[in-house]
C-alpha cells in the first residue's frame, strides 16, 4: 500500500530507517484505534519526518469521532436489547417473531435509531 519505503538491503537483510520505525508503531497504533488501512493511508499520503501532523490528525478524529459515537448508540441499544432477550419467555421462535413489532419497550429503543431496523422483543 506504499506506507513504508521499501528498505534497503544489505548483505541480504533489510534495513529499516528510524523514520519507518515511526510509520511501523504509528500504523500499528492506529490500526490497533480501530482506523482502517485505507484510512492510515490517506493519513500518512506523503507524510515526512517534518511535517506537521496536527491538521491531518484533526479532520481523521472529527471524521472518526462521529463513527465511533454512531457505534457507542448501536452498541448501548444492543446492550439494553440482550438484557431484555435474557427475560425472554417465548415458547417458540414464531411466538417471539410476532411479539416483536408488539413490545411498546423495544419500540423505544428502535425510534432511538431511527433510520435502523426494528429490532426487538417482548419487554413486558
Amino acid at each position: 500500500m506504499g506506507l513504508l519505503k521499501p528498505a534497503e538491503r544489505v548483505a541480504g537483510q533489510r534495513h529499516y530507517s528510524s523514520e519507518a520505525v515511526d510509520r511501523v508503531l504509528l500504523i500499528r497504533f492506529a490500526s490497533h484505534m480501530g482506523l482502517t488501512l485505507n484510512e492510515i493511508q490517506l493519513f500518512m499520503d506523503g507524510l515526512r519526518d517534518d511535517t506537521p501532523v496536527g491538521p491531518r490528525w484533526k479532520k481523521l478524529a472529527k471524521r472518526k469521532i462521529r463513527e465511533v459515537e454512531q457505534m457507542i448508540q448501536r452498541s448501548q441499544q444492543l446492550k439494553l436489547l440482550l438484557h431484555h432477550l435474557l427475560r425472554c419467555h417465548c415458547v417458540s421462535l414464531e411466538v417471539c417473531v410476532q411479539r416483536l413489532s408488539l413490545s411498546p419497550g423495544l419500540r423505544r429503543i428502535g425510534q432511538q435509531g431511527k433510520t435502523r431496523s426494528r429490532v426487538s422483543h417482548n419487554l413486558d
